[in-house]
């Protein structure tokens, strides 16, 4: 954890896929087959890695022209490579834009995003091929792209980099380690402090059924009192009626 860093400086699919980059197995598909992917970057490629803006999710029919056309107007464009397939000469759907300054460059990245060209909505990332050790595209299963729902997001870029992790062998330590015993006693101390409460409570109680007993006693004799003195004044009047 001593070399850990919200931004890979070499990719793993495995870290990669991971939230905080601590992950040891993988959790889908797709970062098996980056993991057993063996991707070979073109080292035909040309210019400067650290001002080339990688385009993707392109319409099949979008240009070189319709692409020089809109990202000129983030500034001076040095080269533009629509990458095609081989044997047919079609597109393939993304493409390398370099530019001439940083400048450009980095505004070309926040307000490119997501714009519409020919009808559909492009995404927009800086070159990672040569310039982080190991990569692996998304169509083998790496890269940094990915949407909530899939729930194959990918971790380590500079758009969303690795979160801080959790020191679990401290957690570790405070549950199970030394903090353990001082936790027991707490809940012993806790459990004789309710069994005391209990008894009090069932004392008190004790002490005050009897007062209740008297109480209906007392009650019961006054009862009994007024029912003969009742019973007398009965007798009474009958003598005097008689």
């Amino acid at each position: 954890m001593a070399d850990w860093a919200p931004i890979a400086k070499e990719y793993d699919p495995l870290k990669a896929g991971s939230i905080d980059g601590t992950d040891e197995e993988p959790h889908d598909r797709a970062i098996w087959r980056a993991m057993l992917a063996r991707y070979v970057p073109n080292k035909g490629v040309t210019g400067d890695p650290h001002l080339t803006l990688f385009v993707a999710r392109l319409n099949l029919q979008t240009t070189e022209e319709k692409l020089k056309e809109v990202f000129s107007r983030y500034g001076d464009i040095r080269k533009i490579r629509l990458v095609r397939d081989l044997v047919t000469g079609f597109s393939k759907g993304y493409a390398f834009i370099e530019y001439k300054e940083e400048r450009a460059l980095l505004k070309a990245h926040r307000d490119a995003n997501r714009l519409v060209i020919d009808q559909h909505e492009i995404f927009v990332d800086f070159e990672l091929e040569r310039t982080l050790k190991g990569w692996i595209p998304r169509r083998l299963g790496g890269g940094f792209g990915g949407k909530k729902e899939s729930g194959q997001l990918r971790f380590g870029g500079r758009d969303r980099p690795f979160r801080k992790p959790i020191n679990l062998p401290n957690m570790k330590n405070d549950f199970y380690g030394e903090g353990s015993s001082e936790k027991r006693n707490w809940s012993r101390e806790g459990t004789r402090d309710w069994r005391t409460r209990d008894r009090d409570h069932e004392r008190s109680r004790d002490k005050r059924w009897p007062e209740r007993d008297r109480s209906w006693a007392w009650g019961d004799s006054e009862r009994e009192r007024d029912s003969k003195e009742e019973r007398s004044r009965g007798r009474e009047r009958k003598d005097r009626d008689r």
